[in-house]
């Protein structure tokens, strides 16, 4: 093994070392993603950054932040770049302000949606794109001492650089035209976390008439019952308030879900059908093509092709999704859970700025968010089991199991044209997620039960 500069800031974690996620590298804070895990990530980010110039750091509300902030602080300054704090925000201010600033790139310390006591590092280049694998590869090799490495020629500099957030406020007014909300009554979920930051405040420069639930930053409460994973506060505020609509985000505010005034769920799928219909009517959908991912609903894939449109699919990561949507030239595109990504508007997922599109264009048409719903599509009944298999191995190779693999074939067989089936393993969680969707409810019930079972007997087995 080739010994690096590492030591002199940290030991080196050799084969335990872990690596990134399909959102970044995420954990317990403070044991599996430890200060001083995050000081050499912090370091090592910072030599492979390939551009000059600051890197920001922003965070959610989560108590364990400032912890993390100041430890890949030190990293990032170890390693010769300036770092420019940006403090509490929602992720995607800080690939936009990556871009603006001409920064060599952008940390956001973020769990995102999972419970207050996990935390996480996403990692974006000088383009305002996730870090790229090949370099997120040589990170994860520093992690572990595989890197010769002379250390840099200086030292770097933190600053506080919270001024940059109104840049980021003033875009997400401009996303929307000359389009107004003056007298709307909307509420806002803005789950402790990230959306507090921003969200109220351009809403009410919109003119909306607004309720907000859970409005103040909370790093012990961020997620749990609220937001984006738990839309019953939503769902009760809006018909109780008589709202048009209602909106919740997730801890980092770059997923967004809302509910119209009877309380239905409007998600990712719908958002996606909706705008994606006012861009195809304007001409304004090269292709008439969306990306999705395999997580969206059959209903809504076959609702969209008789618009004449064509559905791309993609493997779940909005990186993925990213991805086809650049190699496509697709205006639009995103994930059920609410993490919609727009060409016009830097094909990041904002949250925010999601749910002033769909408000906005609902206002400007004269028409009701549930009117509209009613006019999208028919979603296939979807359920979807998290089944905790802890093992890392057996979970990601779950495929070589040969029960569960012969349990998939039946249930497809059984289902043919009217149903679909699909197993993952989680890049965030250690959990492996059963999806089954079809025409009958009771088809969907049978086969998730069956094949949940099938994983916890032989995949958790002794």
């Amino acid at each position: 093994m080739v010994q690096s500069a590492v030591p002199s800031i940290g030991p080196s974690l050799g084969s335990s070392a872990p690596g990134f996620g399909t959102d970044g590298i995420r954990g317990r804070a403070g044991s599996e993603l430890s200060p001083a895990l995050c000081l050499q990530v912090g370091y090592w980010i910072g030599r492979v950054l390939k551009a000059d110039g600051p890197v920001l750091i922003g965070m959610d509300s989560r108590s364990s932040g400032s912890m993390l902030v100041a430890a890949l602080t030190a990293g990032l300054t170890a390693a010769g770049r300036d770092v420019w704090d940006l403090g509490l925000c929602a992720t995607p201010a800080v690939p936009l302000l990556t871009r603006e600033v001409g920064a060599a790139g952008g940390l956001m310390v973020s769990a995102s949606h999972n419970p207050p006591a996990d935390n996480g590092i996403k990692v974006f280049g000088a383009d305002g794109t996730k870090l790229s694998s090949e370099r997120q590869a040589r990170v994860e090799a520093g992690l572990r001492g595989d890197v010769e490495d002379e250390g840099p020629s200086r030292c770097g500099r933190s600053v506080q650089r919270q001024d940059l957030l109104t840049t980021y406020q003033d875009k997400l007014l401009r996303s929307v035209g000359g389009r107004r909300l003056k007298g709307v009554p909307i509420v806002l979920d803005l789950c402790w976390g990230s959306a507090t930051a921003c969200a109220a405040e351009v809403f009410q420069s919109l003119g909306a008439d607004l309720t907000v639930l859970h409005g103040q930053p909370d790093g012990e409460r961020i997620n749990v019952a609220c937001g984006s994973t738990q839309l019953d506060p939503l769902r009760q505020a809006v018909v109780a308030q008589g709202a048009v609509m209602g909106f919740a985000f997730d801890g980092d505010a770059d997923r967004m879900l809302a509910v119209d005034a009877q309380g239905r769920v409007v998600d990712g799928d719908h958002v996606l059908y909706l705008w994606g219909s006012v861009l195809q009517d304007q001409k304004a959908l090269p292709g008439d093509r969306l990306v999705a991912t395999v997580m969206s609903n059959l209903g809504f894939e076959r609702a969209w092709e008789r618009r004449g449109g064509v559905l791309e699919r993609t493997p779940v990561g909005d990186q993925h999704v990213h991805a086809a949507m650049v190699s496509s030239g697709a205006a639009l595109g995103g994930e059920q859970s609410g993490h919609i990504l727009a060409a016009s508007h830097g094909l990041c997922g904002d949250g925010v700025l999601t749910a002033l599109q769909l408000a906005t264009l609902c206002h400007a048409q004269d028409i009701a968010l549930s009117d509209w719903l009613d006019r999208s599509f028919q979603p296939y009944p979807q359920k979807l089991v998290n089944v905790t298999v802890q093992d890392r191995a057996r979970r990601k190779g779950w495929s070589s199991c040969m029960p569960l693999q012969e349990g998939v074939l039946q249930a497809e067989a059984s289902m043919g044209d009217a149903g679909r089936v699909l197993v993952r393993a989680s890049g965030t969680e250690p959990v492996l997620r059963v999806m089954v969707e079809a025409e009958e409810q009771s088809l969907v019930d049978r086969w998730t039960q069956h094949l949940a079972a099938l994983a916890d007997e032989h995949l958790n087995a002794a």
